[in-house]
C-alpha cells in the first residue's frame, strides 16, 4: 500500500506567500485600470490597418526589390524616360528593402500589420509620457485616442511612419532629460565623464544614424535635440528659486552641455549613408521646392474638411488646458509646443509632430485642472487606500470570474478584432488597387507593342512602377525631387490642356497617354485625329498616336 506523502509544516509556510504573490500579480496585470491602455493600443492598431492606398508605396515596393536583386542602392533615377540618369537622393532605401522582404515573406498582411504595429508604438510611447507627468490612466488614453484621430489623415504603408516613431522616441527620451530634476543640485559635483555616462541619453546616437538611413525626416530628430538644449536652458535661467543668477547660468550650462555634444554626435552620423554628406542638404531643397505647392500634404491644413477637425479640436483643447491647469508649464513645454504648432499649421505631415508633443501637455494639464476643481476636500491618499481595498476585496470575492471576464472582453476581444482587421484589409487590397489605380487598364496595356513613350497620370506613376518597369517607363511619379519643378509643372499644363500640351507630347515623343477620362486632355485627344482611343473604363482611358 502507498503511503501517504508527508510535507513539513514549514514547507507550507514557504509555498504559500509564493502563491499568493503569483495570484496577486495575475489580478494586477489583468485588472481593468491596465487592461484599458491595452484596449487603446488594439484600438489605434485597428484604426490604422487598412488597405494600402498611399500612391507612392507602389514606387518603394519596386525600390526595395532593385535594392534587394542588385545589391545596390541606385544613385540616379531609372524608372522614368524623362529623368533618366538624374541626381536620386534615395534616402528611403532601408525601410524599402524591409518593406520588401516584409511583402516577399509574408504579403499585404505583413506590411499592414508592420506598419501599424509601427504608429501603434509611437502613440503608446506619448501615452506613457502622458503617465510619467502624473496625468490620470483614463485621461491620458483619451488624449492619446484624439492624438490618434488627429494624426489620421497622413496613416498608411509609408517610410513616413517610420520618422514617425523614431520621432515619438527621440521626445520621450529628451522629455524625460528635460524633466529630471532630482539630481540637479548635484550636477556641480559631478566630473564630466559621471554626467555624461548617467544623464545623457547617448542612445539617440545610434537611433539617429539608423533614422538617416530610413527617412529624411531625420531632420527633425536634430531639431528636437536642438531644442531640447534650448529648453533645459530656458527652464534653470527661469527657474523662480532664490538663487543668483550665476549659479543659475551654470546650472543651465551643465544641462545643456550633454545635449549640445549629443547634437554634434548626431550630425556627425548623418553621412554614415549611401548619399554621404548630400543629405545634409537634401532636406533644405525639398522644403524650398515649389513643386510641394501641388501636393496636399505639404500645404496648410483645410479645417473645412471633415479629417481636419481632430487636429483643431486637439490644438483647441490643448491651450485651453494650459490656460486653465493651476500647474505652470515649463518652459522647453511651450517652446517645443509652439514649434510643433507652427509646423503644423505650415504643412499637413507635420501634424504628427504636434500629436505627439501635445498629447501628453494636454493630459497632464487636463488632469491637473480636473483635481483642482473637485469640490470634495477629501484626503486623497485615504481615498485611495480605500478604493485599493476595495478593489482587493472584490478581487477576492471572485477572482477567477473576474479575471476570465477581463481576459475575455479586454484581451481575447481586442487581438481578435486586430486579426480581423488585418485579415479583411488583406481581402480587400485587390478591390482597393482596382478602384484607385488603373488596374485593368495596366493589363491591357502589358505585353502590347507600342511606339513612343508613355505619358501618364502623376498619381499613377508609382503604380506603373510597380506593374510595368522595366517594360515600360514612366514619365512622372510621386518623387517630385527627382523631376524637379520645371517638369512637373510641364506635366500639369499638358495634363490640364493648356495651348502647348502638343508641343510637350511632341518633345518627349509620347507614343502612349494613360490618364483619368475626366482630364482635361483625354476631352482634346478625343478630338485631335493623330490619337486614336484604344481603351476605356471608369479608372482610365488610353489613346494610341496614330
Amino acid at each position: 500500500m502507498e503511503l501517504p506523502t508527508r510535507i513539513a509544516p514549514h514547507a507550507l509556510d514557504r509555498a504559500e506567500p509564493r502563491r499568493a504573490v503569483t495570484n496577486e500579480s495575475i489580478t494586477t496585470i489583468f485588472s481593468s485600470r491596465n487592461l484599458v491602455v491595452f484596449v487603446l493600443l488594439a484600438s489605434i492598431f485597428t484604426m490604422t490597418a487598412g488597405a494600402i492606398t498611399d500612391p507612392d508605396f507602389w514606387w518603394h515596393l519596386r525600390t526595395g526589390q532593385l535594392i534587394c536583386e542588385t545589391h545596390v542602392v541606385p544613385r540616379a533615377d531609372v524608372f522614368s524616360f524623362t529623368a533618366q540618369g538624374t541626381e536620386w537622393v534615395t534616402h528611403e532605401w532601408l525601410t524599402e528593402v524591409v518593406m520588401y522582404a516584409t511583402y516577399r515573406a509574408a504579403g499585404w498582411g505583413g506590411l499592414v500589420t508592420l506598419f501599424s504595429l509601427v504608429m501603434t508604438a509611437a502613440l503608446w510611447l506619448a501615452e506613457r509620457r502622458a503617465i510619467k507627468r502624473d496625468a490620470h490612466q483614463l485621461v491620458a488614453c483619451a488624449t492619446t485616442l484624439l492624438a490618434a484621430l488627429a494624426t489620421m489623415p497622413i496613416w498608411g504603408v509609408r517610410p513616413q511612419m517610420i520618422s514617425f516613431l523614431f520621432t515619438s522616441v527621440f521626445v520621450f527620451v529628451l522629455d524625460d532629460y528635460m524633466r529630471s530634476d532630482e539630481t540637479c543640485d548635484e550636477l556641480a559635483h559631478l566630473d564630466q565623464a559621471t554626467l555624461l555616462a548617467k544623464r545623457a541619453p547617448w542612445l539617440l546616437v545610434p537611433l539617429m544614424l539608423v533614422w538617416v538611413n530610413t527617412h529624411a525626416g531625420f531632420a527633425l530628430g536634430l531639431a528636437l535635440v536642438a531644442l531640447a538644449c534650448a529648453g533645459v536652458a530656458l527652464d534653470e535661467l527661469s527657474d523662480r528659486n532664490e538663487k543668483p543668477r550665476r549659479v543659475r547660468e551654470g546650472r543651465a550650462w551643465a544641462r545643456a552641455r550633454p545635449l549640445c555634444l549629443i547634437f554634434v554626435a548626431c550630425v556627425a552620423v548623418v553621412p554614415l549613408n549611401p548619399s554621404g554628406p548630400r543629405l545634409f542638404s537634401y532636406p533644405f531643397e525639398t522644403l524650398d521646392s515649389r513643386s510641394m505647392q501641388y501636393i496636399i500634404e505639404w500645404l496648410s491644413p483645410n479645417f473645412h474638411q471633415p479629417n481636419a477637425q481632430a487636429f483643431a479640436l486637439l490644438l483647441l483643447a490643448t491651450c485651453v488646458a494650459l490656460a486653465l491647469s493651476p500647474k505652470r508649464a515649463r518652459p522647453s513645454d511651450l517652446l517645443l509646443l509652439s514649434v510643433a504648432a507652427y509646423a503644423s499649421l505650415r504643412a499637413w505631415r507635420n501634424i504628427p509632430f504636434f500629436a505627439l508633443v501635445a498629447a501628453p501637455l494636454l493630459a497632464e494639464h487636463s488632469w491637473s485642472f480636473i483635481k483642482n476643481i473637485r469640490t470634495s476636500h477629501r484626503d486623497e491618499a485615504a481615498e485611495t487606500a480605500r478604493r485599493e481595498v476595495a478593489s482587493v476585496g472584490a478581487a477576492g470575492a471572485r477572482p477567477a470570474a473576474s479575471l476570465i471576464l477581463n481576459f475575455v472582453a479586454l484581451v481575447c476581444v481586442p487581438l481578435g478584432l486586430c486579426a480581423l482587421r488585418v485579415s479583411s484589409a488583406t481581402s480587400n487590397q485587390p478591390a482597393v488597387e482596382a478602384e484607385k489605380y488603373p488596374a485593368a487598364a495596366v493589363e491591357f496595356l502589358r505585353g502590347r507593342p507600342t511606339s513612343g513613350h508613355l505619358f501618364n497620370a502623376y498619381g499613377w506613376g508609382g503604380y506603373l512602377v510597380w506593374k510595368l518597369y522595366p517594360e515600360r517607363l514612366v514619365f512622372i511619379d510621386g518623387r517630385a525631387d527627382v523631376y524637379g519643378d520645371a517638369l512637373l509643372e510641364e506635366y500639369l499644363r499638358a495634363e490640364g490642356g493648356e495651348p502647348n500640351w502638343r508641343a510637350t507630347l511632341d518633345k518627349y515623343r509620347i507614343g502612349v497617354v494613360m490618364i483619368r477620362p475626366d482630364a482635361a486632355l483625354a476631352s482634346l485627344l478625343v478630338e485631335d485625329a493623330g490619337w486614336e482611343k484604344v481603351y476605356e473604363d471608369r479608372q482610365a482611358v488610353i489613346f494610341f498616336k496614330r
